[in-house]
């Protein structure tokens, strides 16, 4: 799951992910898995720039994270890896292998999609706050990539909102999947300059675009989205307004940007991820506006029957960006 720094919120849903769920594993680094990887370097570090301790926060349980991933893997935009493909190729030291940054990078969800559908050796650094969750990323993290050229993994534990150029020295590609709509607009400008300087494309997947579709229709589905998503601009954030504000950064530093839907189709073949996705979007309704609880309450057992019966159908909108920062080094 991305960097949701939910310390100094409510442990509430962000984007379509439901409440934080604190793990029962004790803090600190899990111990390694049997079996782990010659290939994998863990360590835990600090973004540049940054000072003292990295704090322990609410940590988001695997098992969403793995509910939610075959999903989200269905929903990407493939259409927008060819022109990532072309970029590539292109970029200066690529015939040394890609160097790829996956920021709030949760259980590796990212890398397990990505990983295997581009050419060449690939050397990924995961960027996350949750030591577990790294842990379990690396552990889990692809072999090879499409042609068979070896993949490597390494974690950096630290918070992606203190960012900066110099953490992305190197980096070939910058990757992260459900993060924009939890930034808030400096935020994402400093991902924008980021990147930017170190003249590398991003792949940001997966942010929500603010629209619900339920089959069959409710009186209470305008309100509830708009509830939802008065919660997701709350302190700041971005929330659905993310892709427009993220795009027009990355445009300011000369990117050519691209956008293109990546909805969750949800049916009865989904229908786990439905129910907690449900509870997590009402939830974040009713504390938005608790004047709605009483409604809500009827609402969501209403859905959660009509879940449970193989009736109801949702459509989640997102929407994946593509900025093709200009390259340093002379490429085109």
């Amino acid at each position: 799951m991305p960097d949701d720094r939910t310390s100094d919120r409510p442990a509430a849903p962000h984007g379509d992910r439901p409440a934080g769920q604190p793990t029962d594993r004790p803090a600190g680094r899990p111990a390694p898995c049997p079996g782990e990887r010659s290939t994998l370097r863990l360590r835990d570090t600090r973004e540049s720039g940054e000072t003292g301790e990295v704090a322990e926060t609410p940590r988001y349980a695997p098992e969403w994270l793995q509910l939610r991933e075959g999903a989200d893997a269905a929903a990407r935009a493939h259409d927008l890896l060819d022109p990532l493909r072309i970029r590539l190729a292109n970029l200066p030291g690529r015939a040394d292998g890609l160097v790829v940054h996956d920021l709030g990078c949760g259980t590796g969800s990212m890398g397990r999609w990505l990983a295997p559908l581009l050419d060449g050796p690939q050397h990924w650094i995961l960027h996350d706050r949750d030591p577990y969750l790294l842990h379990f990323a690396a552990v889990a993290s692809p072999r090879s990539a499409a042609d068979g050229s070896r993949v490597t993994v390494e974690t950096r534990r630290g918070d992606i909102a203190r960012l900066t150029p110099d953490a992305l020295v190197g980096a070939s590609l910058v990757t992260a999947s459900a993060l924009l709509d939890v930034l808030t607009p400096e935020e994402a400008a400093a991902l924008a300059a980021a990147c930017a300087g170190a003249g590398c494309p991003a792949l940001l997947t997966l942010s929500v675009a603010g629209r619900v579709e339920l089959a069959p229709s409710h009186p209470l589905d305008t309100e509830i989205t708009e509830a939802f998503n008065d919660h997701q601009r709350r302190s700041g954030l971005l929330g659905p307004d993310a892709v427009t504000v993220v795009a027009e950064a990355f445009a300011e530093h000369g990117a050519t940007v691209r956008a293109h839907p990546s909805p969750w189709r949800l049916g009865p073949g989904e229908a786990a991820l439905t129910a907690q996705w449900l509870r997590g979007w009402v939830g974040a309704a009713v504390e938005q506006r608790p004047e709605l609880r009483e409604r809500a309450d009827r609402y969501l057992a209403e859905r959660l029957a009509a879940c449970v019966a193989g009736k109801l159908r949702v459509l989640v909108h997102h929407s994946d960006l593509l900025a093709l920062c200009r390259p340093t080094g002379g490429a085109s």
